[in-house]
């Protein structure tokens, strides 16, 4: 999950930009039966070497005790999932860092203690991000038969120039051979990670390098424009001069065409960044977009889930502790490593679902958006608005009787739509907050 916690990290910064709405006195949601169930992440914070482009919660071990960090995951695992009185884990997976660094003893320990603490379903989806040079092919069977049905292999590219550019520790080769020895083990659930938009990149160079990767890939693709990271030796390198990043239309031109390649090969973009065929979809991933609870564990896992026994709470957010020896020490010595707990309001959790929801192609639905605002409908915070009318004609955004959700050409620009619709969420909520103070 570590993509997805930063772009999580974006989107909520976004929102912070909005002014914001007062919330007080706003009445608890109902009570949901999805409250009942989550999807656990676990962060696995150690990796070989850092990358060039990557800020993510990552450490490069001068010794690993691996056996403590994973009997804390264990303990960590049981006090959250006790905390949140969930009764069925609906997807696991494993993030990072290199997760699959783990022994596969590892991997097998946590999801049997998972098991024990919550309804884990014989065929439940548990991914496990690997990097082609702890991953061979006898490694990858081990981690089979630990429980992982999934894989999530972060490729990036197929060309070794911009494999040395992203400083990544293995070559075009090593990549392409690890993905088909995952395909043998996992087909059908065999998922690559792409960056486009990298410093001397041309639309040509990166068509060339999708269409070589696409006869050998499997059925889900995620790409990821490229960040300049503060922080990160690439981001240092760009702002020195050293290396020239394409032009801002050159990047969106890469898209569009990944885009019209990987549906003419049958892909359904299915959200912004992800791409599937064969219904080959992320359940865990769909958790996050759907506004699912899940549960974050190890150092740095961000969590969304209704603390057992605080009626004063209907959703929280919580972030682990950074620093893994930190984090162990704290999980040790309280049973988790939670440094962050933030109370959501009901409208902070509308805007996520809103937020959230509209990278999906088939958006939001009425029925769903009720589950968590059951008196402000679709229609009534966006129906009578101008600004989303403009949107429609644009061609952008579709508000009709299935739910609200972007057009194939509104997906492509999302984020330069949500300021206005957040604004139109926060307008209608302070309405319906000034009517029922008026009653």
């Amino acid at each position: 999950m570590g993509t997805e916690q930063r772009l999580r990290g974006r989107i909520l910064a976004a929102l912070r930009r909005l002014q914001p709405v007062p919330t007080r006195h706003l009445s608890r949601l109902r009570p949901l039966a999805a409250e009942k169930q989550a999807a656990l992440y676990i962060h696995w914070p150690y990796c070989e070497k850092r990358c060039s482009y990557c800020n993510f919660n990552k450490y490069i071990p001068r010794s690993m005790d691996e056996p403590r960090m994973r009997d804390c995951l264990i303990q960590e695992a049981r006090t959250l999932i006790q905390l949140s009185q969930v009764q069925r884990i609906t997807s696991v997976f494993f993030g990072g860092g290199t997760p699959s660094m783990a022994s596969p003893f590892t991997i097998g320990d946590i999801l049997e203690t998972i098991s024990q603490c919550a309804h884990l379903a014989e065929g439940t989806e548990v991914t496990l991000e690997a990097n082609p040079t702890s991953a061979d092919a006898s490694r990858l069977a081990e981690f089979r038969r630990a429980g992982v049905n999934r894989l999530s292999i972060g490729i990036q590219s197929v060309n070794d120039a911009d494999m040395k550019l992203l400083g990544r520790n293995h070559t075009a080769f090593e990549a392409l051979r690890t993905l088909e020895e995952a395909k043998k083990l996992f087909p059908g659930r065999t998922s690559i990670d792409l960056i486009f938009g990298l410093p001397g990149q041309t639309v040509t160079s990166w068509v060339q390098s999708l269409q070589k990767l696409l006869p050998m890939c499997d059925d889900h693709i995620s790409l990821y424009q490229l960040t300049l990271e503060r922080g990160t030796s690439l981001f240092k390198q760009v702002h020195q001069g050293y290396l020239p990043m394409p032009d801002v239309d050159v990047v969106a031109e890469m898209y569009d065409c990944a885009r019209h390649i990987l549906q003419d090969a049958g892909f359904r973009q299915y959200e912004v960044s992800n791409f599937a065929r064969n219904g080959a979809l992320s359940a865990h991933n769909l958790s996050y977009w759907q506004g699912s609870q899940y549960i974050g564990l190890g150092p740095g896992a961000h969590g969304r889930f209704v603390p057992w026994g605080d009626v004063k709470i209907q959703r929280e957010a919580r972030i682990q502790t950074l620093e893994p020896d930190v984090w162990m020490k704290e999980v040790l010595a309280f049973g988790h490593g939670t440094r962050k707990r933030t109370a959501l309001s009901e409208l902070d959790i509308l805007e996520e679902v809103l937020m959230l929801g509209l990278r999906m192609d088939v958006g939001i639905s009425h029925q769903h958006w009720l589950r968590f605002s059951p008196a402000l409908s679709l229609w009534n915070v966006f129906g009578g608005s101008e600004e989303v009318k403009g949107l429609e004609e644009q061609d952008l955004l579709l508000l009709e009787n299935r739910g609200l959700r972007c057009s194939w050409k509104g997906l492509a620009v999302l984020d330069t739509l949500l300021p206005t619709l957040l604004s139109q969420l926060q307008q209608a909520w302070a309405e319906r907050k000034e009517r029922s103070s008026r009653t």
